[in-house]
């Protein structure tokens, strides 16, 4: 099976889906991207298909990358490629003035997207010693469609889930940007004012999530909303009508890392799904990782905070 990570560093312990070099903890921004095999950059080049022997301008521009000549996607005229040294060089002040600490990078299908996470100097603690760390993830896709993505996202230390912020919160936790303009970080730092007021905002959402319990019909329509069956959203009344997916969900409450954290609660049931999403839905660990940072899964958590946050305060 082809694995979806290319190339990836990290720094301290292995990363929960098992994947990657492991490097020193204080790289600077550039050095973690040379370790991470990202020293490469991309380029625009005029298009042509074969046509009777002839070649015949497609009017679209090939993104090809400088370390093998691979065509990563084809574009359009006006479409402006963030360099990956762009991307690192968006965390060196903070890096410089020890407010982050590189932690991980790598390249998913074929360099097609390239991301880099910083640990931010904040963390705390839900129920004593259950404790959440911020992170920030800066995702620069090369292909066409994907946008500029840089985003706060907290992880749970116990089980090294990555969580997420709400959306239906007013604090804004992520900047995305399209191609049609040349790449500003000063622009994206000023919107994203950076990770702290984000990580209160999740601080405040976590203490209130273990506060609030949960019941058994709660959680049957909870789990059946987030890992649905087809239709079946309004029509299930018991754990016995549900998917086996979320029929799972209720074993995970019990077994994963940090059950005994909040137990009964909605933090429980969040967990529960960031758990499932990160380290057991998919085919494999990097297919994981893809879907849980980029893909369908990183929308199904959002939804799933959503709900639980809803649940839990008419509960």
């Amino acid at each position: 099976m082809a694995h979806m990570v290319e190339t990836m560093a990290y720094a301290g312990e292995l990363p929960w889906h098992g994947l990657g070099v492991s490097v020193p903890h204080d790289l600077s921004p550039r050095q973690m991207m040379e370790k991470a095999g990202l020293d490469w950059s991309v380029e625009k080049y005029p298009s042509f298909v074969e046509v009777g022997g002839k070649k015949v301008a497609t009017g679209l521009e090939s993104l090809v990358r400088s370390s093998d000549s691979r065509v990563l996607t084809n574009v359009g005229g006006g479409w402006n490629p963030v360099q990956n040294e762009d991307a690192f060089q968006f965390f060196s002040e903070y890096c410089a003035a020890g407010d982050m600490q590189m932690h991980t990078a790598g390249s998913l299908d074929d360099g097609r997207i390239v991301w880099v996470l910083a640990k931010v100097n904040e963390s705390f603690d839900v129920l004593g010693e259950d404790r959440v760390d911020s992170y920030l993830l800066f995702s620069n896709p090369h292909q066409y469609g994907k946008t500029l993505n840089v985003r706060f996202t907290p992880i749970r230390v116990v089980c090294n889930n990555t969580l997420t912020l709400s959306l239906n919160q007013s604090s804004k936790n992520e900047v995305k940007l399209n191609h049609r303009r040349v790449f500003n970080p000063d622009l994206v730092k000023e919107q994203l004012g950076i990770a702290h007021e984000k990580f209160v905002v999740y601080r405040d959402m976590a203490q209130f999530l273990a506060k609030k319990r949960t019941k058994e019909a709660d959680l049957v329509q909870y789990f059946n909303n987030v890992f649905p069956i087809a239709g079946s959203k309004n029509s299930v009344k018991t754990r016995d009508d549900l998917s086996r997916t979320a029929k799972s969900a209720f074993e995970y409450m019990e077994t994963q890392p940090g059950a005994e954290f909040g137990r009964g609660s909605w933090w429980q049931a969040i967990n529960t799904v960031t758990f499932m999403t990160d380290h057991v839905l998919g085919r494999s660990a990097d297919t994981r990782l893809q879907s849980a940072w980029f893909g369908y899964n990183q929308g199904r958590k959002v939804d799933a905070l959503d709900l639980a946050m809803e649940m839990a305060e008419a509960a």
